[in-house]
């Protein structure tokens, strides 16, 4: 394998791993007294940014099982963080969709992390902070392109 897509590979791994611990997440449910679950937190924020989604499509986007999934935003939907409503597209399909409360919990999480990770990148510069965030933006639209390519090439 080549050692820049390696290393990359090593990195991206690393970063998942620390967004994925249980620590931050732990602390930001611990300080906002929140009702719930440490692995609603990502498909909350998911649900979020995307939404409204399918939950095929979200368990998909975050590597879960459909059934599991399905379960998790029954949750948040009980919750009063989502709403679960007929596709827009395919009346068929059950999308989620966050309500203001969910929102707000979205906005707190963001917060969260968002002083988490400026503690980490303290000593970066607003350049290479930028540089970060575009080429990890870009990459992450190849690889959602690569995707939909791969649907389209299997539903052929």
């Amino acid at each position: 394998m080549n050692k820049d897509i390696r290393d990359m590979h090593d990195a991206l791994l690393d970063i998942i791993g620390f967004m994925s611990r249980p620590e931050p997440d732990v602390a930001l449910m611990s300080e906002m007294a929140m009702p719930l679950e440490r692995a609603l937190l990502p498909l909350l924020v998911r649900i979020d940014r995307r939404g409204p989604i399918g939950v095929v499509e979200l368990a998909e986007v975050v590597g879960r099982d459909y059934t599991t999934v399905s379960r998790q935003v029954a949750r948040l939907d009980e919750l009063g963080l989502v709403v679960r409503r007929p596709g827009t597209r395919d009346k068929r399909v059950r999308e989620a969709e966050v309500t203001e409360a969910g929102r707000e919990m979205a906005d707190a999480i963001d917060r969260m992390r968002e002083q988490l990770v400026g503690e980490l990148m303290a000593e970066w510069s607003s350049a290479e902070r930028r540089d970060l965030a575009r080429l990890l933006k870009r990459m992450a639209a190849d690889m959602n392109e690569w995707v939909v390519r791969r649907r389209h090439e299997d539903a052929e």
